[in-house]
């Protein structure tokens, strides 16, 4: 018995338990199937059969052929005995049979592992350990790179191996056990696919590029990877039936998800750039903002008129406001200078994300909206991965206080609108002031010499790190060596006037290209480990340079390039996770 004193309720009552009440509308089968963007293929089978689904050079397949190579491809797999949660790992390019597998694979119950093509055979070596791949699918032109990846894994290799010729023109290469072609075709048509139990189900794992400790197998699962395809579909507004250029490589966290989100839409894939967008009225393709410099580059005979709008969806790297503006050929509501620095921040969130917000880590406040105070982007919603494969720590550490730490540091402006300033591991700090590298490589690609730009720290004997910029100058640069010693004094002189003094570069290095990623992204832990080896004396004048593998900078010592020979034309970008 409780006896209530409170002159508000001078009563008694009895003390006992209260069983929660029954939901009396219990999910059913009916009423409930977990999200797996598996079903939007089956959708495209029943509405856009006839429509075309692939173009990949001479070879065409529409919706429902690509529908019935995928059952048939997840029949043989289930005949191979591969079921739910065993991994299938695929070292190729862009091609039909990876976008049949991004099906396939999660049909038969598997988790697909799409092996970024450009890593080297230590690499991939350790993928497929770590991942503990069943099933390895190879790319006939990789065959000599997974053959010495398996040459590493001492018996621990998968232990199904399969080659994939080409689907064009069949090059009859083997290697392996099985060839994929075969595969589709032995497999039953009328196989549907085995039942997803539990949308939190693993669908995806796809590696971290590993660039400043050891790579991480990031997790998707079906829920999330349907629900970002849908938030990408719907923000990005893509119509019905568009034709989708595969520019993006579809080991790239899936295609961002349009491998399965161009099923969703009923939309045609194609491969290669000037030509398709012409020749088959391209209307989406994604890409690293890199990328819009080989469109803009491209000598006169590559090119093709294009009579329709493309939209391009970028990602991977902050776009410079200058590179949007050269790309982009409207005029909207804004002057176009004004545009391209709007379209250049990063916006709001996803329609699948619950919050997206710049914090303090240490108090988790968020910060002003001042579009100035710099913090942590954090993210929480269904979209985010499940977290890191045999990593928990890694997982603990990226999941903290409810929140996805991204690890890029960013503003919030007046508007509401987020704006990356830089990767946390990149702000340069000198003399107490934060320096954001994306901030000043955005001055720099203003500048109409400038093809690529990337800053990084340099050491600095007073204030502890500098800015140092890395440049590529654009195709009509004529190589003059003279004219290099000119251009990095011009290019000083421009940060003088456009720039805050503490966020002038203190030393200009050009090269013939940056060093970049299979996607794009530029390698800024190539250029890190490179400025580590210079010197700064601002006391000294120029000298001139002595040979493409020495370069002089105004008020800077003439140190030799670590990566470059005599008479090379660059540092060449380094094969590694």
């Amino acid at each position: 018995m409780a006896l209530l004193t409170n002159a508000l309720f001078p009563y008694i009552f009895e003390s006992k338990t209260i069983p929660a009440p029954k939901d009396l509308l219990p999910k059913c089968d009916a009423n409930y199937v977990p999200l797996t963007p598996i079903t939007f293929l089956k959708r495209a089978n029943v509405v856009y059969a006839n429509r075309t689904s692939v173009i990949y050079e001479g070879t065409r397949f529409t919706w429902s052929q690509t529908y019935e190579r995928c059952c048939r491809l997840a029949d043989s797999l289930r005949s191979l005995n591969v079921g739910k949660n065993d991994v299938v790992s695929v070292l190729a390019p862009n091609i039909p049979a990876v976008y049949e597998m991004h099906f396939a694979v999660p049909m038969a119950g598997a988790v697909l592992n799409a092996i970024n093509t450009r890593l080297d055979a230590k690499s991939i070596a350790t993928i497929l350990s770590h991942s503990g791949a069943k099933v390895f699918f190879v790319d006939y032109q990789y065959v000599e790179l997974a053959s010495e990846a398996l040459s590493f894994l001492n018996g621990a290799a998968p232990s199904i191996i399969a080659c994939i010729d080409d689907t064009d023109t069949p090059a009859g290469v083997r290697f392996g056990q099985l060839e994929y072609e075969q595969l589709v075709q032995s497999g039953n048509p009328g196989y549907t696919g085995e039942v997803v139990q539990d949308e939190w189900d693993p669908i995806a794992l796809n590696y971290t590029s590993g660039t400043t400790s050891a790579p991480k197998g990031v997790v998707y699962s079906h829920r999330g990877a349907y629900l970002s395809t849908l938030s990408l579909i719907l923000g990005w507004e893509m119509g019905n039936a568009p034709v989708y250029l595969w520019s993006l490589p579809m080991f790239h966290c899936n295609g961002w998800t349009f491998t399965w989100g161009v099923a969703a839409r009923g939309g045609t894939s194609a491969k290669d750039v000037y030509h398709n967008i012409a020749e088959h009225s391209v209307t989406h393709m994604c890409c690293a903002p890199i990328v819009f410099n080989i469109l803009l580059e491209a000598k006169p005979h590559e090119r093709r008129e294009i009579t329709s709008p493309v939209e391009i969806l970028t990602g991977g790297a902050p776009p410079p406001a200058s590179l949007l503006q050269n790309i982009e050929q409207k005029v909207e509501q804004f002057p176009h200078q004004d545009q391209a620095k709007l379209k250049a921040r990063q916006g709001i969130s996803i329609l699948t994300l619950a919050d997206a917000d710049v914090k303090d880590l240490d108090t988790m406040a968020s910060v002003p909206r001042d579009g100035k105070t710099m913090g942590e982007i954090v993210l929480r919603g269904s979209s985010i991965m499940k977290g890191y494969f045999k990593d928990p720590e890694a997982t603990s550490k990226a999941f903290r206080n409810g929140w996805f730490a991204t690890g890029d540091v960013g503003v919030v402006h007046p508007d509401g609108y987020l704006e990356i300033k830089d990767r946390s591991k990149d702000v340069i700090i000198s003399g107490g002031e934060n320096i954001s590298s994306v901030e000043l490589e955005s001055v720099l690609y203003r500048h109409p010499r400038v093809l690529e730009a990337a800053v990084v720290a340099i050491p600095h004997p007073k204030w502890g790190e500098s800015p140092c910029a890395f440049i590529s100058v654009k195709k009509n640069y004529n190589g003059d060596t003279n004219d290099i010693v000119k251009e990095s004094d011009e290019i000083i002189a421009y940060c003088r006037k456009n720039l805050p003094r503490f966020m002038v570069p203190k030393r200009v290095e050009f090269m013939a290209e940056l060093p970049k990623t299979s996607t794009g992204k530029i390698q800024k832990f190539q250029l890190r480990a490179l400025a580590q080896n210079f010197v700064v004396n601002e006391n000294l004048p120029s000298k001139k340079i002595t040979g493409p593998g020495q370069l002089s900078i105004s008020g800077q010592v003439n140190t030799p390039v670590p990566g470059y020979a005599q008479g090379h034309e660059k540092v060449h970008a380094l094969s590694r996770l």
